[in-house]
């Protein structure tokens, strides 16, 4: 049965329409898509293991998924626990899922610059300030300096020549002047 879906960037209302399947699709899609970037993000590998069993399980519903969800209905599906639940009501509020919009959101580019740094690659880094919250060179200073970093599967240089590197980037930023007007 075709219903309207949302469109965020017309408003609550379009004018295209889609079926459930679609949706159902589209769901799967988003899930899958989730955990291939969670796993990209080294996440706790049950996460992502959840999320690729609700994109399959997804697609075998038959029923309407918005009555499920509307009689509460979602964790009695095999694989949708509580958590997977709220994300499929949000999905069917809104035509997406928070989460998923920021797992895609890319890096800042100066963090992404990070990755030419002594022993970091993107995947630590991109770990490092998702997972970590490290934001600023100073919050990575800081986690190199207390040694934690090294715990941190794919870390694979030396703690000294990162902090070495770290420093250097910190002390050009400070120490250059500014550009003085004509």
């Amino acid at each position: 049965m075709p219903f309207a879906m949302h469109c965020p960037q017309n408003g609550p209302s379009c004018a295209t329409t889609t079926t459930m399947n679609d949706r159902l699709n589209q769901l799967a899609d988003i899930f899958q898509a989730m955990a291939n970037l969670l796993a990209a993000l080294r996440a706790n590998p049950y996460r992502v293991r959840a999320y690729r069993k609700a994109a399959e399980v997804v697609l075998t519903i038959t029923g309407d998924l918005t009555d499920l969800a509307t009689r509460r209905q979602l964790q009695e599906i095999p694989g949708i626990g509580k958590d997977l639940a709220g994300k499929i009501e949000e999905f069917l509020a809104t035509g997406t899922i928070r989460a998923y919009e920021e797992l895609k959101t890319p890096l800042p580019k100066e963090v992404a610059e990070w990755a030419s740094l002594p022993g970091l690659s993107d995947a630590l880094v991109s770990y490092l300030y998702f997972r970590l919250n490290i934001r600023t060179l100073a919050d990575l200073e800081s986690l190199v300096a207390s040694h934690l970093l090294r715990t941190q599967p794919g870390f694979s240089g030396s703690e000294d020549a990162l902090l070495a590197a770290i420093r250097g980037q910190l002390q050009s930023t400070t120490s250059t002047p500014p550009v003085e007007a004509p």
